[in-house]
């Protein structure tokens, strides 16, 4: 990998919420300093302040885009600390985000993955919102063809390198009341239940598979075990939050 491949898109991935400017401001850098490159808001409301739990939604997601596509990651409770920030090139996507964890888990699951450190900055820098003055400039400079503006590192000095390969709680809920579990369903078997704090839940394939009311855990689209509920909100029926730690029981 010589060079990094031009982007077919960009894709914002960050904890910004839907409301508020942050999200538009820097999609506006993103149009004006790269206005070929097609931009979409992968995520907005990916988990706040945690880019560990956010690190495992990003290498998830990313799966499911097309293939050059280029993430603007900015999961950043650090912002304008001396936390490094990072280009990650692997064989099918590149990144660009602050270096605290947030794109451990896609350097470790992606094949031929190189990592820079980015050195530069730019005349105007706020101390507040590096997502827009330095993350999507450069993440546009990779867009128009130009090389990362930083140094080669090693991968094993990223922060969250030494993560667990999955994450056995729930990091994201979504608007239907579904949790997101950090665990890949790939490899499971399906008669293995899953418990989520006093509740024992089985498999099954998708929601008209139970009886209304049900829980039950899935296979979600982008291929993590999700707790849902047919009908229903899982986080109020079942009571859960972020952060819930899972279990799934041995396999018999």
């Amino acid at each position: 990998m010589s060079s990094i491949p031009l982007p077919g898109l960009i894709a914002t991935f960050t904890d910004f919420g839907p409301g508020g400017p942050y999200t538009g401001q820097m999609q506006a850098v993103l149009l004006t300093q790269a206005p070929g490159t097609p931009v979409v808001d992968l995520l907005s409301l990916a988990p706040g302040f945690s880019p560990k739990p956010a690190a495992y939604l990003l290498a998830a997601l990313a799966e499911q885009m097309p293939r050059q596509s280029l993430f603007l990651c900015v999961v950043d409770p650090g912002v304008g600390s001396e936390r490094r920030g990072l280009v990650l090139q692997t064989q099918d996507y590149c990144y660009v985000g602050p270096d605290n964890g947030l794109l451990a888990v896609a350097a470790r699951r992606q094949h031929e993955a190189r990592v820079w450190e980015i050195d530069w900055r730019p005349e105007q820098l706020s101390s507040s919102f590096h997502g827009r003055d330095l993350f999507a400039p450069v993440a546009a400079g990779i867009a128009r063809g130009e090389p990362p503006p930083g140094r080669l590192c090693g991968l094993d000095s990223m922060l969250g390198w030494d993560w667990p390969d999955d994450l056995a709680e729930i990091l994201f809920i979504d608007h239907y009341g579904n949790a997101y579990t950090g665990l890949r369903a790939a490899g499971l078997y399906r008669s293995q239940a899953l418990r989520v704090g006093s509740q024992r839940l089985a498999y099954a394939r998708t929601f008209s598979d139970v009886a209304r009311g049900q829980g039950f855990w899935y296979e979600n689209s982008c291929g993590l075990v999700e707790v849902a509920v047919n009908g229903a909100s899982a986080v109020a029926r079942l009571g859960l939050e972020l952060g819930q730690p899972v279990f799934l029981e041995a396999h018999d």
